[in-house]
């Protein structure tokens, strides 16, 4: 995470709904792990060019309406954690994130689920769904229950999903510098075999996925401390789901994921694989453009 050691900051898309508790508790848990600092914004829709003004009386209500809530999430953030609250105006709610976020700085974006889902399930709502297909920083897509992980829990370890496509080296570097910053465990998920055409030979399959794994764990051993703990594994099974269903998940886990090669450069797009990987995963997903964003160290 780009900047959390030393001050970084998150910015966290705010609701006074239990999705947004959700934000607030995943994030509250990577601040205190990171050393980040907290935004909790809460965006209003902007008034549009021809339309007539509202009352003065109403925008003034809604205002302290908003920044009520904006108190309610705050005092969710565990003592020792730096927080500050904004309300901000904009044409969408991502749209209003995403220029807080390059306004502060910020080098994640972190949002709860939609509601409708399931506990412990990510559900994609139209805010999300924008973040995904437009954010240039990283975005941190948090699961229905998430304020129900204690935050003692801290983060007990990052999987990082990692092919051979482009935008795979910054997802490694983002790993490693989340690592570094939070002191977690890696665990790095090779899905090269299931990137591979079908027909091959299974042996063939396991070699080649065996072997993209010990490069990216040599890569990324050398470039964390001595003492850091990191393993990996190879996706097998019938599909990125089936793959990802056998493995096993940690209360204070976090899955990191590469934007898909669709995406325009410094821009998110939510690949095939990362959006297989949201229906059975129940730990909070960082989607991280595939390239560099014009900012210093967006990437997280």
């Amino acid at each position: 995470m780009s900047q959390s050691a030393s001050g970084g900051r998150i910015v966290v898309g705010y609701t006074a709904t239990k999705a947004g508790r959700d934000a607030v508790a995943f994030a509250s848990r990577l601040a205190t792990a990171s050393g980040a600092a907290l935004h909790l914004v809460l965006v209003l829709p902007a008034q549009k060019p021809g339309i007539v003004p509202p009352d003065a009386g109403y925008e003034r209500l809604l205002r302290e309406q908003a920044a009520g809530w904006l108190r309610e999430g705050a005092a969710e953030v565990p003592e020792g954690v730096s927080h500050r609250a904004h309300v901000r105006y904009g044409e969408s709610v991502a749209a209003g994130l995403i220029d807080t976020a390059d306004e502060l700085g910020a080098s994640l974006i972190v949002v709860g689920a939609a509601d409708g889902g399931n506990r412990g399930r990510h559900r994609l709502g139209t805010t999300t769904t924008e973040l995904v297909h437009s954010s240039d920083v990283p975005v941190a897509l948090v699961p229905r229950g998430a304020r129900r992980v204690p935050v003692e829990t801290g983060i007990t370890r990052l999987t990082a999903g990692v092919g051979e496509r482009e935008g795979t080296e910054l997802l490694v570097e983002a790993t490693i510098r989340l690592a570094a910053a939070t002191a977690a465990p890696v665990r790095l998920l090779s899905l090269v075999a299931l990137d591979l055409p079908a027909g091959l030979d299974t042996g063939a399959i396991r070699t080649v996925g065996q072997n993209h794994a010990q490069e990216v764990l040599d890569e990324v051993r050398s470039a964390l401390p001595a003492e850091a703990e990191v393993t990996a594994v190879v996706a097998a099974g019938d599909g990125i789901e089936d793959a990802v269903s056998h493995l096993e998940w940690e209360a204070g886990e976090v899955v990191i994921v590469g934007s898909s090669r669709l995406a325009q450069p410094r821009r998110l797009f939510l690949g095939s694989t990362a959006a297989r990987m949201l229906r059975v995963v129940t730990a909070p997903m960082i989607v991280v453009p595939r390239t560099r964003s014009d900012r210093e160290g967006a990437s997280a």
